[in-house]
């Protein structure tokens, strides 16, 4: 679980950051999910949009990815998302 500050850490860190996964119209495939769990273990925090044509709400894709993931909540703004999940391998950010 995140503190307050650690969540507004990793929300400045994260405002540099570009989407680099996009959830479309099929929505959250195992493949999307497997690509998440990759960029995660490279990166430890994660940019996502939710383009308009997916077949669910930026909330309920949220709480599938953190479940299925494991990571962290950190932020959603409009349709996109961050979240964070310590690399285990790749450590590359240091919250205190």
């Amino acid at each position: 679980m995140l503190t307050g500050k650690q969540r507004s850490y990793l929300k400045s860190l994260a405002n540099t950051l570009d989407p680099v996964v996009q959830i479309g119209k099929n929505g959250l495939t195992d493949s999307v999910i497997e690509s998440i769990n990759d960029v995660l273990e490279t990166r430890e925090l994660v940019k996502i949009t939710v383009l308009d044509n997916s077949p669910e709400g930026v909330k309920e894709i949220t709480s599938e990815i953190l479940d299925r993931t494991g990571a962290e909540f950190v932020q959603s703004l409009g349709s996109k998302l961050v979240i964070y999940k310590e690399s285990e391998n790749n450590k590359k950010i240091e919250l205190v």
